[in-house]
């Protein structure tokens, strides 16, 4: 089990983006939850098994049709097992 913090740039905000990971998260199976920052970035924190979380990362970097993510970067970390199931927060 692993967590990662990742955050992506670009054309991230208002093109269905935070939906998009939310769905896939579910359909991965995965926990954590996905958030915009103000500076136009989107935020998401997922937890579950390395390679699973690989694919999630896989995806968020490539992002929903209306996207267009220029950077997305990943913090790996020890799972914190602080989630019961994958949301958007805002």
């Amino acid at each position: 089990m692993v967590r990662a913090e990742i955050i992506v740039n670009g054309m991230v905000q208002g093109v269905g983006f935070r939906y998009f990971v939310l769905r896939n998260a579910e359909r991965l199976g995965l926990n954590g939850y996905t958030k915009n920052l103000r500076s136009g970035e989107v935020y998401t924190v997922v937890e579950g098994e390395k390679a699973i979380v690989e694919e999630m990362y896989n995806i968020i970097k490539v992002g929903p049709a209306y996207a267009d993510v220029r950077n997305a970067s990943v913090k790996w970390e020890e799972p914190k097992n602080e989630f019961t199931r994958f949301e958007i927060r805002y």
